[in-house]
């Protein structure tokens, strides 16, 4: 495995999601990587900050934009456990993110669900998916089965 390969940085978005996970907010984590630097880190806080646009990848995105001193991020890539939701989709496609990494799809609240086989991205963003699908699913699936 290279050092800094798309499982290297999943797993980075995965300790992100874990943090979520422990403050008892669904878990999902981000992580925005600039060439093989990670520039800002999110995980879910919609309950801690009492706002529902408080995503991983809205908190990230902020956080990177913020980092670079730039609206856009055509050469960074996010990383995020789960699929994106359409807002968070919407976001992406204004950043013109070079890319977007996710791991489990979401068939509830993924963006898919909405667009079917169109991709909300903008037309130059490079969409994975995948990568440590089971590990990011299974995450979700602990938190959920500790709220039944």
């Amino acid at each position: 495995m290279a050092m800094f390969d798309d499982e290297y940085f999943m797993r980075e978005a995965l300790r992100q999601a874990k943090l979520a996970y422990e403050a008892d907010e669904i878990p999902i984590g981000a992580v925005v990587v600039w060439g093989t630097k990670i520039i800002s880190r999110g995980y879910n806080q919609v309950e801690q900050l009492n706002d529902s646009t408080a995503h991983a990848e809205m908190i990230a995105l902020t956080a990177a934009f913020n980092q670079l001193g730039s609206k856009y991020l055509p050469e960074a890539t996010l990383y995020v456990t789960i699929e994106p939701c359409l807002m968070c989709s919407g976001a992406l496609y204004w950043s013109k993110i070079g890319r977007v990494v996710f791991g489990a799809t979401d068939v509830k609240n993924g963006y898919a669900r909405i667009t079917g086989e169109n991709s909300p991205f903008h037309p130059k963003t490079e969409l994975v998916h995948g990568i440590l699908a089971d590990e990011c699913a299974q995450l979700m699936k602990d938190f959920f089965a500790a709220k039944r």
